[in-house]
């Protein structure tokens, strides 16, 4: 369950109202930005998805649109459904996670890969703010979707950190899935895991009793 009270009236109305718009919003980041990844191999065809980054997709001409509006979608729409969902929790340590996260993924986006050090800098924001979120909204959450959150967040994290041990030379860290694989293992967990917190926010706004009691 999540550890929102929903006050009488108009206020409680309200609450569980930006609860379900996180949850759309969160699902439809998720969503749209696998769907991206997912086809923009097939779409430009000398990709290498064993050895080329996911940024790759942001300079290579046939893609370098669509990847950029998408992850351009994905800041604005996290830090939408973060502050949607602030207004249920109240924790501002969450919501600055999810505004980093955004921030991380937008900046990216304006400085695609071929543009150097910055984009390295955004995307490395991106990578370890996406997955901390994933433990910290852990905290708002009992039952099963809080281990869902917890275990996708620590993951991706676990990635992170042999990404790092292979592009500081140490190449046997990526394994047979090479680095491009190891950086969607990075990303992949994360955009299941909202896929899954989005489509729960969304089902557990609705099916949440009201504070007098009666159905919804």
């Amino acid at each position: 369950m999540l550890h929102i009270a929903l006050n009488p009236g108009k206020a409680g109305d309200a609450t569980a109202a930006n609860v379900r718009l996180a949850g759309v919003a969160l699902f439809v980041l998720a969503a749209q930005f696998l769907t991206v990844i997912m086809l923009g191999p097939s779409i430009a065809a000398r990709y290498d998805i064993r050895g080329a980054a996911i940024s790759d997709l942001g300079v290579i001409q046939e893609t370098r649109l669509v990847f950029n509006v998408s992850l351009l979608l994905v800041g604005a729409l996290n830090v939408i459904g973060g502050l949607l969902l602030y207004r249920a929790h109240r924790k501002a340590w969450i919501l600055a996670l999810f505004a980093v996260a955004g921030a991380g993924a937008a900046g990216a986006a304006a400085f695609p890969l071929d543009s150097g050090g910055p984009h390295g800098l955004f995307a490395l924001l991106a990578f370890l703010a996406f997955n901390l979120q994933a433990i910290a909204v852990a905290s708002t959450l009992s039952g099963p979707m809080r281990g869902v959150s917890v275990l996708a967040g620590a993951v991706g994290l676990v990635f992170v950190v042999l990404m790092a041990i292979g592009d500081a030379g140490s190449l046997q860290a990526f394994g047979p899935i090479g680095h491009g694989g190891t950086e969607r293992m990075i990303v992949y967990p994360a955009m299941l895991w909202m896929l899954a917190f989005g489509g729960y926010l969304m089902a557990a706004s609705d099916d949440a009793p009201r504070p007098d009691g009666s159905d919804r």
